[in-house]
């Protein structure tokens, strides 16, 4: 993986796609419509990344989003779901009760290394449902092609208090369930989902996981959802390799914003 991931890398160097949007704030209620089932994962203390509802109970984000940087995996209590976050309100906010990151996802550190990449997923269940009708979760759509339109809503560093749309960027190239892209990414970002859109419906066919650059031209990288979404749903549902609260819990805070600047060799953690 790590030769073909800088194989393209070489292949793609200096492209710049011009049909790619600006990052288009979504700060009010017709701008957010249709995208306020992602919100903001809270880390307690520590940070925040981006996830999104695919149920009613289960979130998704990336793997790298789950673990300390000593590899330990965080606790529950300690993440917060800001559903729909605009100007410190959330639609929803709920507490964390079951972490389960995919199987094959081994934590380095800051070090965001090529295998990694590919099975950088991890699912969270709320402590209770989200049973609003503008929360509707999203469902997982196939994994696209090089140079299809894709979407990305994100929050991330100077831009914590609100999501931010991409509404177009573009695949770049694939392999082996990892997509190189277009797409803006900053701290933050880690577990955005990515979209593509067709016949007027979204469905997450990605993770955001680490962003780079290739002589001087940004590009981001993303799990697709349709390789390892099976793996980490059949994991949690069979509780192998989840994170359960202790016996005696504390409630979760409502932490404020925060960065991590995890960074890996070749790719940086957004």
């Amino acid at each position: 993986m790590r030769r073909i991931l800088v194989a393209l890398l070489t292949v793609w160097a200096g492209v710049a796609t011009a049909q790619d949007t600006l990052l288009q704030t979504l700060d009010t209620g017709d701008a957010s419509r249709g995208w306020q089932a992602v919100g903001r994962l809270d880390i307690d203390r520590s940070g925040f990344c981006t996830a999104a509802l695919i149920s009613e109970s289960l979130i998704l984000t990336a793997a790298h989003c789950v673990y300390a940087e000593d590899g330990r995996p965080i606790l529950p209590e300690k993440f917060t779901f800001l559903a729909g976050l605009r100007d410190d309100r959330a639609m929803a906010t709920r507490a964390i009760i079951r972490v389960t990151p995919h199987p094959a996802y081994v934590h380095h550190d800051t070090e965001a290394r090529d295998e990694a990449v590919a099975v950088d997923m991890a699912v969270l269940e709320l402590d209770r449902p989200v049973r609003l009708p503008s929360l509707h979760p999203y469902g997982i759509g196939p994994a696209p092609r090089g140079d299809t339109e894709v979407a990305v809503v994100s929050y991330a560093r100077q831009r914590a208090n609100a999501a931010s749309l991409q509404k177009t960027c573009h695949v770049l190239d694939a392999a082996r369930g990892v997509l190189m892209m277009s797409c803006a990414a900053d701290f933050g970002a880690s577990g955005a989902p990515v979209f593509w859109t067709v016949d007027g419906v979204p469905r997450i066919v990605a993770v955001m996981s680490a962003k780079g650059t290739s002589q001087g031209t940004p590009v981001s990288l993303a799990v697709t959802a349709a390789s390892a979404i099976d793996a980490v749903l059949v994991a949690h549902r069979s509780g192998v390799n989840s994170v359960q609260p202790p016996a005696i819990a504390t409630q979760p805070r409502f932490t404020s914003s925060g960065t991590r600047n995890d960074t890996g060799a070749k790719f940086v953690r957004p």
